[in-house]
């Protein structure tokens, strides 16, 4: 597909042609030139790149998608959301929607080349709870690294709660890392708890899965460098749920992290 027509889809919402297995694309250098090329299109529109989002860094649910790396995609002023603790958002035009609890990072620098966790924890300004809306044009969300890749690295919409500044909490890269790594994640769909998470799924602490983010998008041929004011959302803590429009989730995350829930429309 070229980058117009997987940006078609995007805006349709409707799902990708199928392949065979063996027919389907696994070239990852060649995903992120047609999502760069996907990201210029969007750019020359008028839409505006926010930050980005992290996929696939909770290995335990790397088996059940047969995706074994994390992956990177951009996220828009178009779907990035905030609230103050509870939100509202719409599952229109979105492909086969499903829902994240993650830990969002708010960008004040940009990181030096090969940043250790100490120089990352200096770049960031407040880490929030998020609800990340991942999709997939892919049937029944069977696909490839490189077809992620190219689907936008499967973001949908970014909603993001209540903002709490690293330096409140942590002085140092290690000490937010050991805190939110030791943090667990409660799901619920209305009143039922449906699983429960914890910091530590992704690649051992959201600040390494952060780190591992920076070092691979420095490494990325065309890709931008971080900025001050970007965000950056960490990956999920739990598997991925689907969605329908009408319900109501709510995450409830250990202290110091707040809460975030969103009703769906």
């Amino acid at each position: 597909m070229t980058p117009q027509q997987i940006l078609d889809h995007l805006d349709s919402g409707t799902p990708w042609p199928t392949l065979p297995d063996a027919q389907r694309p696994t070239d990852l250098a060649q995903a992120y030139r047609d999502a760069l090329a996907v990201r210029a299109l969007r750019i020359a529109r008028g839409e505006k790149p926010l930050g980005y989002k992290i996929g696939f860094t909770n290995r335990t649910i790397w088996e059940r998608y047969r995706v074994f790396a994390p992956i990177w995609g951009t996220v828009w002023d178009t779907t990035l959301h905030w609230c103050d603790g509870r939100g509202v958002m719409s599952l229109r035009a979105l492909c086969q929607p499903r829902l994240e609890p993650e830990v969002v990072f708010g960008i004040r620098a940009t990181p030096p080349a090969g940043a250790s966790l100490e120089q990352l924890f200096d770049c960031v300004a407040w880490f929030a709870p998020g609800f990340e809306i991942v999709q997939s044009h892919c049937a029944d969300w069977r696909f490839t690294a490189a077809q992620t890749v190219a689907d936008g690295g499967l973001h949908g919409r970014l909603l993001v709660g209540p903002r709490t500044p690293v330096r409140d909490l942590a002085a140092s890269g290690e000490a937010l890392d050991a805190m939110l790594a030791a943090a667990s994640v409660r799901l619920h769909r209305g009143d039922v708890l449906i699983e429960e998470g914890h910091g530590r799924n992704v690649l051992d602490g959201p600040l390494h899965a952060l780190r591992h983010f920076v070092l691979e998008m420095q490494q990325c041929p065309g890709a931008p460098s971080l900025r001050e004011g970007d965000v950056v959302t960490t990956g999920t803590w739990t598997d991925a749920w689907p969605l329908e429009p009408g319900a109501t989730w709510r995450a409830e995350f250990d202290a110091p992290l707040h809460g975030i829930e969103v009703r769906l429309t």
